[in-house]
């Protein structure tokens, strides 16, 4: 068992990989299951944040563990929106492209990774969090870019 503190704000850097983010962020945004990276007390210095699904019948406790949101956790001003099929089969349209279902999926799944290889790269440096005593910066440490 760590040692640590109750407070949120012993945090300075937590660590995630790339690849939990944009998978908390799609599984948030696609299928409409709030996923995010959880982090447990008690709190230390350096963290690890794990990819979660909180659930009704999560534990409680004092303090509790802290939730952190995909989406803060990427720069969406750089990545852009999540690529939906309408908008493959309409960019297909605009490029002249014939449309077939099998290449409209290629297509499709050609934008996906697209976003997905720079939403790994769009992770940002640090995030602020809420604490009753008030916001806290934390750095994000992004294993696994690229």
């Amino acid at each position: 068992m760590k040692t640590g503190s109750e407070d949120p704000r012993t945090i300075r850097s937590v660590a995630v990989t790339a690849n939990d983010v944009v998978t908390a962020y799609e599984a948030t945004v696609r299928a409409g299951r709030e996923t995010v990276l959880r982090v447990t007390p008690p709190f230390v210095p350096r963290e690890r944040g794990r990819l979660h699904v909180p659930g009704p019948g999560e534990p409680s406790g004092d303090p509790a563990p802290l939730h952190l949101d995909p989406a803060a956790l990427l720069d969406s001003a750089a990545l852009g929106p999540f690529p939906t099929p309408d908008e493959t089969a309409e960019r297909m349209e605009a490029e002249g492209e014939v449309y077939s279902p099998e290449r409209h999926h290629e297509r499709h799944v050609e934008a996906v990774e697209r976003w997905r290889a720079a939403a790994r790269e769009a992770v940002v440096d640090e995030i602020e969090i809420g604490t009753p005593e008030g916001g806290h910066r934390i750095e994000i440490k992004a294993l696994g870019r690229g």
